[in-house]
C-alpha cells in the first residue's frame, strides 16, 4: 500500500506571505545549499541540490525576490529563461528546495470577471466572477548563524576564502559541511563589521 505525500498547498488571494531578506540572510541561504550541493554518496556527483536547482534559486533570490517587501511570484516562464534551463527543471528545482527547507510556496489566486456563456431571462448577457490560479508566492527560510559563532577576534582572509569548504569538510557528513559552512559565514560578517567599526573609528575627528 501506497500513501501519497503530496502537500496540502495553501490558495491566497494576493501577494501570499511575503518576507523581507537582507543581503546577509541571502548570502546565507545559498551558502547553505551550497552545502546541500555536495556529494553525499559514493558514484554520486552531487548531493541534494543539483547546479541547476541552485541556478533556479539563485535567480528566485537575486533576480525576483524583492529583498524590502519580499514579494516573490515569478512564472515558471520567467524562472527558466533566467536561470536557463528547462521548465520542468524548475518545478523539480523548486520541489527540491522545499524538500531540503530552503523556501516554501503558496498557490496565489485571483477574482476574474468575465462574460458568462449563458443569457439572463431577457436574454441579456451575463457576468460571472471566477478563480484562478495566477502563480506560486515564495518564502525563503534564513538559516541564521548560531550565536557567538566566532571563536577569534582576527580577520583571516577575505569572505569568499572563509566561506570556501575544506576537501576534509565537504568529504564531511551533512550536517557538519553544513555547520562549517555557516560558521564561516558568521566569522566573515562579524570580522567585516568589525572593520567596517574600525575604519570608522579611525577617521573620526
Amino acid at each position: 500500500m501506497t500513501f501519497s505525500t503530496a502537500i496540502r498547498r495553501e490558495k491566497m488571494f494576493g501577494e501570499g506571505r511575503p518576507r523581507p531578506l537582507d543581503r546577509n540572510a541571502k548570502v546565507r541561504i545559498m551558502v547553505l545549499a551550497r552545502a546541500l550541493s555536495h556529494r553525499t554518496e559514493k558514484g554520486k556527483a552531487y548531493g541534494k541540490l543539483t547546479a541547476k536547482f541552485l541556478a533556479v534559486l539563485e535567480s528566485l533570490l537575486w533576480g525576483f525576490h524583492n529583498a524590502a517587501t519580499g514579494r516573490c511570484f515569478p512564472s515558471y516562464d520567467s524562472i527558466a529563461e533566467r536561470a536557463r534551463c528547462a521548465y520542468s527543471t524548475v518545478a523539480k528545482a523548486i520541489q527540491a528546495l522545499e524538500r531540503v527547507g530552503i523556501l516554501t510556496w503558496v498557490n496565489r489566486i485571483a477574482r476574474v470577471r468575465e462574460w458568462s456563456p449563458e443569457r439572463d431571462l431577457y436574454g441579456q448577457p451575463t457576468r460571472r466572477v471566477r478563480v484562478l490560479r495566477t502563480s506560486n508566492a515564495y518564502t525563503f527560510n534564513d538559516p541564521k548563524p548560531p550565536p557567538n559563532s566566532s571563536t577569534s577576534d582576527s580577520w583571516t582572509g577575505t569572505p569568499n576564502q572563509d566561506l570556501k569548504l575544506t576537501s576534509r569538510e565537504q568529504n564531511a557528513p551533512l550536517e557538519t559541511a553544513l555547520d562549517a559552512a555557516l560558521l564561516r559565514l558568521g566569522q566573515a560578517i562579524k570580522a567585516k563589521e568589525g572593520l567596517s567599526n574600525g575604519e570608522s573609528a579611525n577617521t573620526a575627528p
